[in-house]
């Protein structure tokens, strides 16, 4: 990995770490424990179709390591690694099918980002009862994985990818 590469990652999952924190930061409560908006996966949309899997991945798990290790605990970090972790291998498996959109990738990440969640959620508190939340974080997952989705493609369409970024292009930035 050559220098701009190495410099553009750490860039994003710097990105990933502010947008985690200033979502943390708003006010947003619809009486769901833990409902967030997602911003930080916009970094991660990015970083999948910009510079491959394998950095966007572990763009994923150094920011839910971060976030967890500066502002939160264990339990977080168990909760939201295993949303990252599910929500990152569908998105994965939807871009490389080539069946889906960028939006459609972003909706099927928010949307097993909470369902990764919430199967933890159902061995730690031993209960399937927190199944019933499956429904309503759904829908707010794929609201919240449209918006993520088409700020996402507006933004991967404006830089490009590797190769733009590491070498230049007049398209590029």
């Amino acid at each position: 990995m050559n220098t701009k590469k190495i410099s553009y990652l750490g860039l994003l999952i710097a990105l990933a770490f502010v947008l985690s924190y200033v979502e943390a930061l708003l006010p947003i409560s619809i009486g769901i424990p833990g409902m967030k908006i997602g911003l930080a996966n916009l970094v991660v949309m990015v970083a999948l179709y910009t510079i491959g899997s394998k950095n966007a991945f572990m763009l994923s798990v150094v920011r839910v390591l971060l976030v967890s290790l500066t502002f939160g605990n264990f339990a977080m970090m168990l909760y939201s690694m295993a949303g990252a972790l599910l929500s990152f291998v569908v998105m994965f498996v939807a871009k490389r099918s080539k069946k889906f959109s960028i939006t459609g990738v972003s909706v099927l990440g928010g949307v097993f980002h909470n369902v990764g969640q919430i199967i933890v959620a159902i061995f730690v508190l031993e209960t399937s009862k927190l199944v019933y939340y499956l429904p309503v974080l759904i829908i707010v997952g794929t609201i919240t994985g449209m918006v993520i989705g088409l700020v996402a493609g507006m933004i991967i369409k404006r830089i490009g990818g590797w190769k733009d970024i590491c070498y230049g292009s007049k398209s590029s930035m």
